[in-house]
């Protein structure tokens, strides 16, 4: 798996991105404050906030344990299946943090800004780079981390997202000076040419079916590969990697992140399943998660 190439970008790549980046720029986050709750001595609020394309998305932000003064924030990715609510596994109780939910999924912003089914949601407007649903939840997480700009103050930020979140995360992160190191768990959308070679369980069949269909749809996935954007890191980051996985066949995963150039990598016995130790795995990998920002906040 460590000998996975990731796949290399091709002219004007870098590019396209930084234009991407620089448009959603232009776009005000304006989060409004919904409703707020307490969660585990957390306060924890539903808000409303602009996408890259200027549609509405909702989202949960979460202020620190009562008498901590924020001193990072974190932006926290979640699966394909959505998100119900906020998990503060992985954020310090001195953290700010914003939980976005991606455009078309539940439980928070199903059908708005892409169509919730999730052979559409993972297929939509992919003739069109601009388009694809895909790029746009991820330059969706690049207002999720103004908004939080907003509602938190200026913070250096970590990135932290698991399966879809990760290869999110992959994607906008590289190009976003603000994020200081970043936590990508099975992460998703890595090297297509392992992802759509090898039937699975999880949105890559749905792509996989496309390209066999229509072969001119491999080159239109070409910017969207997480193992390429993954090579554009300049910050410390984790990736937390299985060597099993129906959903997300590993070798994408590992592509991420053999391309990482400052790489902390966690292997993983398998990611999507349930298994005997996985209590333990995963407190492992969320303690070795904490570990990794700790160390990314004092360099």
């Amino acid at each position: 798996m460590r000998a996975v190439p990731p796949v290399p970008p091709r002219t004007g790549f870098a590019a396209q991105w930084l234009s991407w980046r620089e448009a959603a720029g232009g776009v005000d986050a304006a989060p409004v404050v919904l409703s707020t709750e307490k969660t585990d001595g957390r306060t924890v609020s539903l808000i409303e906030l602009s996408g890259a394309d200027g549609v509405r998305l909702r989202a949960w932000s979460v202020s620190p344990l009562e008498g901590n003064v924020a001193r990072v924030g974190i932006v926290h990715g979640h699966g394909y299946g959505g998100r119900d609510a906020v998990d503060l596994r992985r954020v310090p109780v001195d953290a700010a943090a914003i939980f976005p939910v991606a455009r078309g999924l539940g439980a928070l912003n199903a059908d708005v800004g892409a169509p919730e089914d999730r052979e559409a949601h993972v297929l939509g407007g992919l003739e069109s780079p601009d388009d694809y649903v895909i790029g746009l939840c991820a330059r969706d997480l690049w207002l999720a981390a103004d908004a939080l700009a907003v509602l938190a103050g200026d913070l250096p930020l970590y990135y932290v997202g698991e399966s879809f979140g990760g290869g999110l995360g992959a994607l906008a992160v590289p190009w976003d000076e603000r994020f200081v190191g970043a936590t990508l768990i099975v992460p998703t959308f890595g090297q297509y040419d392992e992802r759509i070679a090898v039937p699975c369980l999880g949105s890559g069949e749905f792509q996989r079916a496309r390209v066999q269909q229509h072969p001119e749809a491999r080159e239109q996935l070409r910017p969207f590969d997480a193992s390429t954007t993954a090579g554009f890191f300049s910050i410390p980051v984790r990736v937390e990697a299985a060597l099993w996985d129906q959903n997300v066949p590993p070798q994408g995963q590992f592509a991420v992140a053999n391309a990482v150039p400052d790489l902390e990598l966690h292997v993983l016995p398998a990611g999507h399943a349930e298994y005997p130790g996985l209590a333990e795995v995963t407190a492992e990998a969320v303690q070795g998660g904490l570990a990794h920002l700790e160390r990314v906040l004092i360099r």
